[in-house]
């Protein structure tokens, strides 16, 4: 039998995203994604689950990323989670859970003012810390180049 695997995303960009250029022209972009679930406990009142992700984008994807989106950009991502690990330079071993996306829509409401998008980043930014750009070895999806961030 065959396995699946499948993630789908509503959230807020937490980061401008960060765009590297490989050999051969091939685009890469990376950035944190907030999703915020919300529920009621068991006194009627609200409480929000703010979880980070982090989205990595291929070629033209990529491309839309860079000239569209923008910390707090409302998107919808749909692509599949790839785990790598490695070691950091004092030989510890570490871990890093991603999304590599392969749909994108922009979720963000046009303004009446002059086309540019309206959005909001949820309230809960702790783990945004966390995020790292330069952490962690290329990605293993294209052999065509390394990625450094």
């Amino acid at each position: 039998m065959r396995g699946v695997n499948r993630v789908m995303l509503i959230g807020n960009l937490g980061k401008d995203p960060e765009i590297q250029c490989l050999e051969k022209n091939i685009s890469v972009a990376k950035f944190p994604l907030a999703t915020t679930e919300t529920h009621k406990d068991k006194n009627g009142r609200l409480i929000s689950q703010t979880e980070w992700h982090i989205i990595v984008l291929w070629r033209g994807l990529a491309e839309l990323a860079q000239k569209y989106l923008h910390k707090g950009s409302l998107i919808y991502v749909e692509g599949r989670l790839r785990t790598r690990s490695w070691e950091d330079r004092d030989g510890n071993k570490k871990f890093a859970t991603e999304i590599v996306a392969d749909n994108l829509i922009m979720l963000d409401k046009r303004n009446d003012s002059g086309g540019s998008f309206t959005s909001s980043l949820p309230q809960d930014t702790e783990g945004l810390e966390d995020f790292n750009a330069n952490d962690g070895p290329p990605a293993d999806d294209e052999p065509t180049g390394t990625l450094p961030f």
